[in-house]
């Protein structure tokens, strides 16, 4: 019988491999493989800026219906 029939239905899905983990070693590295890091990095960082943003917005918006 395949391995798939034994698998559960409904079981977790398998995280994904991180590119870049914080602390990572980067000895084995490249330089173009440690500028994509960077990149990713940075689009990471722009990316939670925005939530940032996001959240504050709509904490203003309810302070100010809320507002006394």
């Amino acid at each position: 019988m395949p391995a798939f029939d034994e698998d559960p239905v409904f079981a977790p899905k398998p995280k994904a491999r991180l590119a870049h983990e914080i602390g990572q070693a980067i000895d084995d590295l490249s330089a173009p493989e440690l500028a994509e890091r960077i990149a990713l990095l940075r689009s990471e960082i722009e990316r939670l800026e925005k939530a940032i943003e996001a959240r504050q917005a709509t904490r203003a918006a309810a302070a100010s219906v809320f507002k006394i």
